[in-house]
C-alpha cells in the first residue's frame, strides 16, 4: 500500500483545499494524509524533500531513499518486502 504524508513548507500548502487541488491536478491516486505539524515526519526522523520510507509488514522501517531517482534499488526493495512471510 502507499500512502503519501505531506508536511507544508509553505503556509499556503497546509490548506486541506490546496492539497486536494495538487493531489488531484497530479492524480496522485494513493491516500495522502496532511502532517501539518510533521508528527510524521519527526517520528521517522525525516529531514529532506522528498523522503521515501518502505515498512514491512511488521511495521518496521527497512529502507530509506532520500532525494529523486534510485528508482530500481526502490523497486527491488519492495519487491524483496512483498515477497516475504511471516508465520
Amino acid at each position: 500500500m502507499v500512502i503519501g504524508n505531506h508536511y507544508p513548507e509553505f503556509r499556503r500548502e497546509a490548506d486541506l483545499e490546496n492539497l486536494k487541488q495538487a493531489v488531484a491536478e497530479l492524480e496522485i491516486t494513493y491516500p495522502v494524509a496532511q502532517d501539518n505539524e510533521g508528527r510524521t515526519w519527526q517520528a521517522y526522523g525525516t529531514r529532506y524533500w522528498p523522503t521515501l520510507v518502505l515498512i514491512d509488514k511488521q511495521g518496521r522501517l527497512r529502507y530509506q531513499h532520500i532525494g529523486e531517482g534510485g528508482y530500481p534499488a526502490t523497486e527491488s526493495a519492495i519487491r524483496a518486502l512483498l515477497d516475504e512471510t511471516y508465520e
